[in-house]
């Protein structure tokens, strides 16, 4: 593969060619940025929305990309949106917190749940919403943080699962990403 390698996608009526990025020696991911695009986002909350449960009374989702999506997703469904921070800022007060290790910065990180949302999703119905889940380290982060403030994680939703698909079956998703590897 070349440095200018691409994986063409389809998602939700929109066409996409993804960059192949390399995460690990001979091992590619296709990258999916959303972040400015808009008919992406549009198209994807859409979808998402028609799948998610009834019963969700707050969205989650952890900084920074999957921010647009919780978004369109909170217009299109009309529930608020949380999201978990990856930095303590001292307005955060008590702020619950979470570890996790991303894919695409090879580096720990931890997020944060601030002290005004803590009471707010207390015994709340929640969806998690991420852009892609690859190693479910985010997802597992936002589920802890989730289960110390007490909320209910209900769904998890994404617009790509990638990897071992078998191990996103739970995941409402609207497409999955493989794993290039040479």
């Amino acid at each position: 593969m070349s440095d200018n390698d691409v994986y063409p996608v389809n998602i939700a009526g929109v066409q996409r060619e993804l960059r192949l990025m390399e995460v690990a020696p001979g091992v590619k991911i296709a990258v999916l940025n959303i972040l400015g695009d808009t008919e992406l986002v549009q198209a994807s909350a859409k979808a998402l929305a028609a799948k998610l449960p009834a019963a969700a009374s707050y969205l989650v989702t952890a900084e920074a990309k999957s921010i647009p999506l919780a978004y369109a997703l909170s217009v299109e469904t009309r529930l608020p949106y949380i999201v978990l921070r990856k930095s303590h800022k001292p307005y955060m007060g008590d702020a619950l917190s979470a570890e996790t290790l991303s894919i695409t910065t090879n580096k720990p990180q931890t997020l944060y749940l601030d002290e005004k949302d803590r009471d707010v999703i207390k015994g709340a119905k929640v969806v998690l919403v991420d852009d892609v889940i690859s190693t479910g380290s985010t997802l597992q982060g936002m589920r802890l943080i989730m289960h110390k403030a007490g909320a209910d994680v209900i769904a998890e939703a994404a617009i790509f699962t990638e990897g071992d698909r078998a191990k996103w079956n739970n995941v409402i998703a609207l497409g999955h990403l493989p794993v290039f590897a040479n």
